[in-house]
């Protein structure tokens, strides 16, 4: 193998590297990211659902006024 062909190599080599730790870090993003939109869908959902509880005793509320 010649030199210029080691560097060639050498070169692809830390390409390759580059792209395949830019995939990684990227995954680990779309986890938390994933992680964190079901905890806020979580958190939306229990809110839907104590204002809907809360909604009803409004209306008696006001209907007694």
């Amino acid at each position: 193998m010649t030199s210029a062909e080691k560097y060639v190599t050498a070169a692809y080599v830390v390409v390759l590297a580059v792209v395949l730790l830019y995939v990684v870090v990227y995954a680990f993003k779309l986890q938390r990211l994933d992680r964190e939109v079901a905890r806020l869908a979580e958190l939306a959902r229990d809110r839907h659902s104590d204002t809907e509880s809360v909604e009803p005793e409004r209306e008696v509320a006001e209907t007694r006024s």
